[in-house]
């Protein structure tokens, strides 16, 4: 929790209703984002994402599994966060617990959609092996390292980029298993293949302020919002999932106005992290 003196506040808040920030940002501008991956070399799929003096680590690891008997044509993805109780004092004990709780429902609204799979910014058809019997299951983890506001983005940005750094081992299938057994398959050690991550969406968390609203909150902005709405974009413009948090309510024009310009936003995090995406493949590379 951010305590800030009456005077901080309304600095704070008089900045943001002017468009300057007290870091000198605008109100729609990141801070500076870096990109590493493959930082877990045990994992199928990894990377390190810091937006300002916020860091997050997110894994992805594949297993075969069997595809649940309601959806027999698609993969299984779970997402697992936790908060290091030395990123932030306020992590230590059941505070940890709730923010890590909250964030993995949040992350799962965002890039998995609703239940029937419909939205879903991650495509889970593409994990099916055999259709009702062989599938990859994804466990994505995310650690959250250091503490600055945004997590949420930040954390969504990591999953991107650790999905795009995800291998998958190519499986053949053995013939002539009956139709009622479960066929045998053989797993390559050498052969993988790239996770598509066309259609994983970047997440942008607009946080209301006054009667403005902002990106990549720091902690003393977010301790001063009413609300705040999370929208995860895809890079053709649709939306795969929104989440809310705070106690106010949103009118629904407010809402509409702020996926309009969520989705301004969204062009530009997807360009500027697909280019340090990228960046951090090479130098993985060279």
């Amino acid at each position: 929790m951010v305590g800030l003196s009456l005077g901080e506040q309304h600095f704070i808040q008089g900045g943001i209703a002017q468009d300057l920030r007290c870091d000198g940002r605008k109100r729609l501008t990141y801070r500076p984002i870096h990109v590493e991956t493959g930082v877990i070399p045990q994992a199928n799929g990894s990377a390190r994402i810091r937006i300002g003096a916020t860091e997050v680590i997110a894994s992805v690891k594949a297993e075969l599994g069997k595809p649940s008997l309601s959806q027999p044509d698609k993969g299984k993805v779970f997402i697992y966060i936790d908060c290091s109780s030395t990123a932030e004092p306020t992590f230590e004990g059941r505070g940890g617990e709730e923010l890590s709780a909250e964030l993995s429902t949040a992350l799962h609204r965002c890039l998995l959609g609703a239940k029937s799979g419909a939205g879903a910014g991650i495509d889970r058809t593409s994990l099916v092996v055999v259709e009702g019997k062989i599938c990859w299951d994804l466990y994505i983890d995310g650690l959250v390292v250091s503490s600055d506001g945004n997590l949420l983005d930040a954390l969504g940005a990591a999953i991107k980029a650790a999905l795009s750094n995800t291998g998958i081992p190519s499986v053949k299938v053995t013939a002539g298993a009956a139709s009622d057994e479960q066929p045998e398959v053989d797993i390559s050690d050498e052969e993988f293949l790239q996770f598509d991550t066309s259609g994983v969406p970047v997440i942008i968390t607009l946080t209301k302020v006054g009667r403005d609203y902002i990106v990549d909150a720091t902690p003393e902005e977010e301790s001063q919002m009413s609300s705040a709405v999370s929208i995860s974009i895809n890079r053709k413009g649709h939306i795969c999932g929104i989440t809310k948090r705070g106690g106010a309510g949103l009118d629904p024009s407010v809402i509409l106005d702020m996926v309009s310009v969520a989705k301004h936003v969204s062009e530009q995090l997807m360009n500027k992290l697909d280019s340090e995406i990228a960046s951090a493949e090479a130098e993985d590379e060279s």
